[in-house]
């Protein structure tokens, strides 16, 4: 009944959105009484916060081709297909509208990137041992490099993302890490820098 419920709600979020989403309509599509939801979740909000836990928690595989390149093409690729599918968008949209402020969504959103962020890890340490990048390239940072196109397309420009999107995406975060822009020292230089309050 649990998971019925859960990916009931993903669904209406992907349909309706994050305002038009009702304790109603998802007991509708889960198949159960709407008290059964109430139950186990106290409101909306919570049961959307675990909807969407429950969905970013899905492994994602991380990509081991025996190159940096391809690794990070992979990463890009598989980063737009999961955009470009109507679920996709309405997580993203989730996460950016009203829901953005529950206290829930905000770990949520943290834990999913630091997730993210740890995944690339292997990718990154496995391309410096094969002296395809600098040794103190940062993969969070390119992981940031990498996956910035694409959410400024998606969420400043509104333009559309596909393959091409994804190419370049890991060809600029590739040629930034190789010329050493998203090195750790970088990243702290980065921050000695910074004007004091």
């Amino acid at each position: 009944m649990r998971a019925a419920v859960l990916e009931a709600a993903i669904a209406e979020l992907a349909e309706s959105g994050y305002a038009a989403l009702t304790v109603d309509n998802v007991a509708r599509r889960a198949g159960v009484h709407k008290t059964t939801i109430y139950r186990n979740w106290k409101d909306s909000d919570s049961l959307v916060t675990q909807a969407l836990a429950a969905h970013f928690a899905a492994d994602v595989p991380v990509p081991d081709t025996g190159s940096v390149t391809t690794d990070l093409r992979e990463l890009a690729h598989s980063l737009v297909t999961t955009l470009m599918t109507p679920t996709g968008r309405a997580l993203l949209n989730a996460v950016l509208s009203d829901a953005a402020h529950l206290p829930q969504v905000a770990e949520i959103k943290r834990a999913l990137f630091d997730d993210r962020f740890r995944r690339a890890e292997p990718v990154v340490a496995r391309a410096i041992d094969r002296g395809e990048l600098p040794k103190d390239t940062d993969p969070v940072e390119l992981l940031k490099a990498l996956a910035a196109p694409v959410y400024f397309r998606l969420v400043c420009t509104g333009e559309p993302i596909d393959e091409t999107t994804a190419d370049r995406a890991a060809e600029g975060a590739l040629a930034a890490a190789r010329a050493g822009a998203l090195s750790s020292s970088a990243k702290q230089q980065g921050r000695s820098s910074e004007p004091r309050q």
